[in-house]
């Protein structure tokens, strides 16, 4: 099965599909960070975008990413296990890359759970550079390794 589906921006109303993701994928075995309330402000903040990505009327994958003036961070990114391995982290990546890149953002920066060796392989063949591992990163309990891509170097190779 492909998924074809657009990227648009969350609503309230994905809110809580949101939170329970990230609950479920990405911040299993860790306390709960990124419940209802956080991901409906993070909706509400003009200086964050929350991506989804549906397959019918299923969340399939989410992203979202926090802007700074020329950084960006890419604070979560999950995809439903039914929907993975179709393209869809990637191309909710793209699609966040390219809103950073439009709005001047020149490096973007994102943790991955030491304990994740798909996520780690994920960014590193999305361009982005392995610069530190983080003792204790995750609530002082799992290591993080904190990758940056360049985007303007990336935007200058492709012109």
């Amino acid at each position: 099965m492909t998924v074809a589906s657009s990227i648009t921006l969350a609503l309230m109303s994905d809110a809580p599909a949101i939170a329970r993701m990230s609950r479920l994928y990405i911040e299993q075995g860790l306390s709960w960070s990124w419940n209802v309330a956080r991901v409906e402000g993070a909706i509400r903040c003009e200086s964050i975008n929350v991506a989804v990505l549906r397959e019918r009327i299923d969340l399939a994958g989410f992203g979202i990413m926090q802007y700074g003036d020329r950084t960006a961070h890419l604070a979560l990114l999950a995809v439903h296990p039914e929907y993975r391995r179709q393209g869809v982290a990637a191309r909710l990546l793209a699609w966040l890359e390219k809103c950073a890149d439009t709005a001047g953002i020149e490096r973007i920066g994102v943790e991955a759970r030491s304990d994740n060796p798909t996520a780690i392989a994920f960014y590193q063949r999305h361009g982005y550079v392995q610069l530190a591992r983080v003792p204790g990163y995750y609530q002082g309990r799992i290591d993080a390794f904190r990758f940056e891509k360049n985007l303007w170097v990336t935007s200058e190779n492709n012109s």
